[in-house]
C-alpha cells in the first residue's frame, strides 16, 4: 500500500512539473523586415538567445516564428537583438549605422 501511494505521488509530481514547464513555453510570430536568405540566417541567429528553442523566419511573408521559454526571455529582448543586427521589428528599428552596414542584397528600406 505504501508503495502504491509513493508511486501515485511520484506520478502526480511528474505531471505537475511537466504541466508547469509546458506553461512557460510560448509561440509567437513577429514581422521582421528583410529580403533574402542571408537576412534569414542573420535574423534567425540573432533570435536564438538563451531560452529560444525555435526561430524560423519566412522570406516571403517576413514573419519570424518563435518558440521560447517566457520565464527565461522576453519578446522585447529578442526583438532588440534582431534590430541590433540590422533588421526592423514592430517594436525596434535598426540604427542607421547598423542598417547601412548590411550587404546590398539585405537592404529593405
Amino acid at each position: 500500500m505504501k508503495t502504491l501511494k509513493f508511486f501515485i505521488a511520484i506520478v502526480a509530481l511528474t505531471i505537475s512539473t511537466v504541466t508547469f514547464a509546458a506553461g512557460a513555453t510560448k509561440t509567437e510570430t513577429i514581422k521582421v523586415s528583410g529580403v533574402c536568405e542571408m537576412c534569414e540566417a542573420k535574423i534567425e541567429k540573432a533570435a536564438k538567445v538563451p531560452g529560444v528553442t525555435k526561430a524560423d523566419w519566412n522570406e516571403k511573408t517576413k514573419i519570424l516564428t518563435l518558440v521560447y521559454d517566457a520565464s527565461k526571455v522576453k519578446s522585447l529582448d529578442i526583438q532588440k537583438k534582431i534590430a541590433a543586427v540590422g533588421y526592423d521589428t514592430p517594436k525596434f528599428k535598426a540604427t542607421a549605422a547598423v542598417y547601412n552596414a548590411l550587404p546590398g542584397c539585405c537592404k529593405y528600406r
